[in-house]
């Protein structure tokens, strides 16, 4: 599916409210409906592509990570898992929308029904976990490979609900459209109102020899080994959507989704803002007023840095570009080094006769500049 802007899609605002993202919507379903469009697949994918809009511009939890993340936000799924469902699934899913669009029950108003678009459509529901990584695969993107305890169509009658060797049949109240339609008399004229059919529940179809194994749901209790792809750049507490991948529906309909919880790994060395790294460096006196050269930590290794001579406390090195990567593709933060000067808790007779020596030294006596409390100034105000 097309990763264009979904806004641009729809041809509305980012602050569109949730009743102009409906009716965008609503025009655009009109435009490239396939039974306006038969046979025209350009028209059908645009269809398609207004539908994955629409699924995660009207999801407020969607909308919201979209809106402040985009696609990556979205994980693997985007809308409608990537683009899997078909044409009956985005029936399925919005079919009030393209009822009122349409002129009433079902696909009324010229539009036909293409085959029981009326039917409801079971859909599984949606599987949670959480995902802990380290800061390496945070900055880099990473594969991995759960294994899900969760309801998988039914082996024994592959999802149908259906014992071996028989099949579901054509619902007779509703012939398969899922769906009765009443016309009522009243002092205003003829009445018609559609409903969802009581005998076989809105799937149109009736099973008369249910699976002995699954008892007719056509799902059961299993376990699944599920790939995911992590972009790089994901922080803690974001969500990504695999579409497709939670819990199996009853008789063949819509698997809900996963929803992949991120969770960050503590780094021994290093401290995650935003997409900067942190790191408290701590040197000697002697380093700080002679200057030295010390090697630091970095994602994948580490760096060389230089202590120029009369380094002050407090002092931090700014290392660009070895930060994070930004989960959008923004450039990388930076690796901020914080310089702390160690000051020994106790010390030998020796060099106490020495520090006694140079107490009263005047080199050693405190004479900040206005730029150095400037630079001390800021840097109060960069780490509050």
């Amino acid at each position: 599916m097309s990763k264009r802007d979904y806004y641009d899609i729809l041809g509305i605002n980012k602050g569109a409210s949730a009743d102009e993202i409906k009716k965008a919507y609503r025009k655009m379903a009109i435009k490239y409906h396939p039974d306006k469009n038969p046979g025209d697949p350009q028209a059908e994918e645009s269809f398609k592509e207004a539908a994955e809009a629409y699924e995660v511009l009207s999801n407020a939890d969607k909308k919201a990570r979209y809106d402040q993340y985009g696609h990556a936000g979205l994980g693997n799924s985007g809308g409608f898992g990537g683009g899997h469902m078909s044409m009956d699934d985005i029936f399925s899913h919005f079919g009030d929308i393209f009822g009122s669009a349409f002129g009433g029950g079902g696909f009324g108003g010229g539009f036909s029904s293409q085959g029981g678009r009326g039917r409801r459509v079971n859909r599984g529901s949606n599987l949670r976990v959480k995902v802990k990584l380290s800061l390496e695969e945070i900055a880099h993107g990473v594969e991995k490979k759960i294994k899900l305890s969760k309801y998988v169509e039914c082996t024994v009658c592959k999802g149908s609900g259906a014992e071996k060797g028989s099949s579901p049949t054509t619902c007779p109240t509703c012939h398969g459209r899922g769906q009765v339609t009443q016309i009522t008399n009243t002092f205003l004229g003829q009445m018609q109102t559609s409903s969802t059919c009581p005998q076989c529940g809105g799937s149109g179809e009736i099973i008369t020899s249910k699976c002995t194994h699954c008892h007719g749901n056509g799902i059961e209790k299993g376990e699944e080994v599920v790939t995911i792809k992590i972009p790089a750049g994901v922080a803690e507490g974001m969500q990504l959507s695999v579409g497709g991948r939670g819990n199996a529906a009853a008789r063949g309909g819509v698997p809900g989704d996963l929803i992949v919880l991120i969770e960050e790994k503590e780094h021994p060395e290093l401290t995650r803002d935003g997409n900067n790294l942190l790191y408290d460096l701590f040197i000697n006196f002697a380093d700080a007023t002679l200057g030295t050269s010390v090697d630091i930590p970095t994602i994948d290794s580490k760096a060389r840095i230089n202590i120029t001579v009369g380094t002050q406390g407090g002092k931090v090195l700014r290392l660009k570009g070895k930060g994070l990567p930004d989960v959008n593709g923004y450039g990388k933060g930076d690796l901020l080094v914080n310089i702390n000067i160690w000051t020994p808790k106790t010390v030998s007779k020796e060099e106490k006769e020495f520090l006694e020596k140079m107490r009263t030294s005047p080199n050693f006596q405190p004479n900040p500049t206005a730029s150095d409390r400037s630079y001390f100034d800021r840097m109060r105000e960069f780490f509050q």
